[in-house]
This record gives structure tokens, sequence and C-alpha cells, in this order.
């Protein structure tokens, strides 16, 4: 007569309170968030919108669209790169050019050596930018139209000089809704907001690159994309390096201004987290201690539930309930998808697994370009 497996009591017990702690965390987490807020007069800075650009012919129609519609900012000038398309991307932005915003540069040439491509080509918009606001923007991001000016007015904030409003994320397929609700879960559950804002602290960061505006002088003190030539977070690096001369970088929630569809399908998102988080997670012992906790706190307890725990359906629970608190708040699919944590943090550790192998190996590349 088989017998049913059985997990350590004491581990399910730690795993069910680390999860509901995690939950408790995010409602807490979520109430102090940073709300753009929405005012009356227009803005009176004149504002660079920057957008790197490479094999982006399917979305950058829609993103500048978007870009040429903003309202409340009548001094605006909208310069995109294309960093060596090979998709047609140059010529939809062609169709744009009537609108005197809208300027094109072309890249000619690969990134030197050091440099990754998104961070040179930010580098380079950068150098054409005339604004004394800069606004870098993906082309897979849709702004609303009141998106710009309501970024402008958080930045008008005393002492804050760099505005990260994190987009909605768009997840069609069942690999995107696994995956993606975890990026605006992983910061809301795991780090204390306003403690990372205010602390020098700079391993306290939380940023997405998607859209992020910063002043003129907040850039070029930091040293810009120059100093972090090399990272593929460029976004959390930035702030990092904003915090290293005394500036300060906000993240708030962009739910309502922005839009993004990241990846399509599984090949896209499996070969995207690959690139970069072996440098999310810092060297191979502190990614094998995390995904530890993770598989302590968010695989354990649902595994005992499956035996007939109780305290392990008590995390489950509570880890679901986080889940589904951050889905709800930033636009997310609360259900079925919540129910699916478990699921989620396994895909996460395989990626995160795989992205190591990869930089060991020295396999790892993006956009057809090897990373160094």
């Amino acid at each position: 007569m088989s017998r049913r497996p059985r997990l350590a009591p004491a581990a399910v017990a730690a795993g069910s309170a680390l999860a509901v702690a995690g939950a408790a965390h995010s409602w807490w987490n979520l109430r102090q968030l940073r709300v753009l807020p929405r005012p009356d007069s227009p803005a009176r800075s004149r504002v660079s919108l920057l957008v790197p650009a490479r094999d982006e012919a399917d979305t950058i129609g829609h993103c500048l669209t978007s870009l040429r519609g903003q309202i409340g900012v009548p001094d605006l000038e909208i310069v995109v790169l294309d960093d060596r398309s090979s998709d047609g991307t140059a010529q939809v932005v062609a169709h744009h050019l009537d609108d005197p915003r809208v300027k094109l540069m072309t890249g000619t040439d690969e990134p030197p050596g050091g440099w990754i491509g998104k961070t040179w080509a930010c580098h380079r918009l950068s150098l054409e930018a005339s604004g004394s606001v800069l606004v870098f923007v993906d082309a897979d991001v849709t702004l609303a139209p009141d998106a710009l000016r309501r970024m402008l007015a958080l930045l008008s904030v005393g002492g804050i000089d760099a505005v990260s409003p994190y987009p909605q994320q768009r997840a069609v397929t069942w690999s995107e809704r696994t995956v993606q609700p975890l990026l605006q879960w992983s910061w809301s559950t795991l780090l204390p907001l306003r403690l990372a804002e205010q602390s020098p602290r700079t391993s306290l960061v939380a940023a997405n690159g998607q859209v992020l505006a910063i002043t003129r002088d907040a850039y070029d003190e930091s040293g810009g994309h120059e100093t972090i030539r090399g990272q593929v977070l460029d976004d959390v690096a930035l702030f990092r390096q904003l915090k290293r001369v005394g500036r300060r970088g906000a993240l708030a929630d962009g739910t309502d201004v922005a839009t993004c569809r990241m990846y399509d399908g599984w090949s896209e998102l499996r070969d995207g987290y690959s690139k970069s988080l072996w440098s999310a997670t810092g060297s191979p012992g502190r990614a094998a201690a995390l995904l530890g906790l993770l598989s302590l706190t968010y695989v354990v307890p649902p595994l005992a539930a499956l035996f007939g725990s109780r305290v392990g359906a008590f995390g489950y629970a509570g880890a679901v309930g986080g889940r589904a608190l951050v889905a709800h708040r930033v636009g997310g699919r609360v259900w079925p998808d919540s129910l699916l944590h478990p699921a989620s943090v396994i895909a996460f550790e395989y990626l995160t697994v795989r992205s190591w192998v990869g930089r060991r190996r020295g396999t790892l590349s993006w956009k057809s370009r090897p990373l160094p």
C-alpha cells in the first residue's frame, strides 16, 4: 500500500506564513504607489520624446500615433532612432514625418565595444534631444493622450528627478498570462516602494524603461546611458546611477496612461527573460537563494495542500490573494490567472536557470545581437 508523500510541516508553515505576509505587503505597497496627478494647466517644459526602434514595424505606428496625440504639451519633439532594422520600421516612421515635430535618425553602425544595443541607441537619442525633459519610450508602448502632461506634473514635485510610470502589461497567450504578471507582482510584493524611493541604497530600486521621464539636468549629472553602457537592465541601472549622484527617481502607477505588449508568445518571452534574469538576480548564489525562497513560499504550500494540509491551503490562498490584489490594481487579468501563481513561479525559476546557463555559455543575444 503506497503512502502519500509528506512535506516537512515546518517548511509548509514557514512558506505559508511568508505567502500571507507577502500578500499583506502587496496590499500596503499598492496603497503607497504613486499616482500621476491630473494638472489643469499645460506643461511649460520643452519635452523630447525619444524612441529607440529595432525591427518594430508592427508596433511603432501605433506608438507614434499616440505620441503625436499628446495634449497639454505645446513644446514637443519626437525623435526616433531606427537601429538598423530589417523589417521596414523606417518606412512606417516615414508616414509620420508630415508632422514637423517628428524626426527620424538612422543607425548606420553597430554599437561600439561594451555597449548594449538599446543603451547605445538611447545615448545617441539623448545627444540629439533639445528638451529640458527627456522621455524614453519603447516602440511597443501606446500612451494615453494626457500621459505626458501627467508625467511632467509628477516631475514637478520637489525632489523627484525621474518618473517611471509602470505601463499596463497586455498578456494574450497563456505563456504571457503566466509570466508577465510577475513584473508588477514582484516589486509590489518584495520591495518597500516608499523606502526604496527615499533610501540612498542602490539595491532598493524599481523602474521600467518602457516609459521613463527624466530631467535633462539629472540625466547629464548622472552620466546618462554612457555610464551604464553595458547594462542589460538599463532602466534599473539608470535609477541606481541617479541615487549615486544624490538624485531621486520614483515609480508610479502607469496603468491608465500606458499599455504595452512586451512579448508575443512563448518564444519571444523565453528569449526576452533569458537575456536579462541573470543580471536581475545578481549572482548565481543570490539566484539560488531567491529561487529557494520562492519555492518555499509559493510552491511548497500548494503542494502540501494537494495532500490535505490545511496550513498549506492557507498559504496557497494567501499567495493567490496577493496575486489577485496586484492584478486588480494594475489592470491585469485576475481570474483564473491568479490561481496559477505556483505555475508562474515555477516558470520564472526555469527562465532564471536558463538565463544563467546562457550567460555562462556566452550564448545570450537580443534582437540578433550577442550580449557582451
